[in-house]
């Protein structure tokens, strides 16, 4: 398990899964929020099911989040669009609805970013976030990440179009090692 200081992070077992897809995927506005893809619905136990446990793959590495305090769950995280020649890639994390407001993100980010620098290798991670979701645009500037620009309505969200921002973290960039 990777640990923070309030959160680890380890691989996702089958008894994260109906929770996962309880409280995460069966709130449908937050989960068109957060994630590129459409909401379908999509049964659990499936092969399309956005929180089935996998093989590891070389493009993604998907974790459970979990309370170092009790074991808990509390949400998922993962690095994914790994580009091993341009050594980057995407981070993103979900918590569930009783973990937010916890501090459980900011350390969840981090160290995801920890793994992704200095067990991968990579060089450049990145948070795509809607322009109004204050909450991760203030847990990635915690974690370090810079804000680059504005992608004007660049999501599709609930029948509209919103913007979106970049935020990045250079390996160069870490001090809180």
């Amino acid at each position: 398990m990777l640990r923070g200081e309030k959160v680890g992070l380890r691989a996702r077992i089958e008894s994260d899964v109906p929770v996962l897809q309880e409280e995460l995927f069966g709130d449908v506005r937050a989960y068109a929020r957060s994630s590129h893809r459409p909401w379908q619905p999509v049964s659990p136990g499936t092969a399309a099911a956005p929180y089935a446990v996998v093989e590891p793959e070389p493009s993604s590495a998907v974790f459970s989040i979990v309370s170092l305090v009790d074991g808990a769950l509390v949400g998922e995280g993962g690095l994914w669009g790994i580009d091993l020649h341009n050594r980057s890639a995407e981070v993103g994390i979900a918590l569930l609805p009783g973990a937010r407001g916890s501090g459980f993100a900011v350390d969840a980010v981090r160290v995801l970013c920890a793994y992704g620098f200095a067990m991968r290798g990579l060089h450049r991670l990145q948070i795509e976030t809607l322009a109004d979701n204050a909450a991760m645009r203030a847990t990635a500037a915690r974690a370090g990440f810079t804000e680059e620009g504005i992608r004007r309505a660049s999501a599709w969200v609930d029948g509209t179009f919103a913007d979106g921002v970049v935020l990045s973290l250079l390996a160069d960039d870490v001090r809180w090692q």
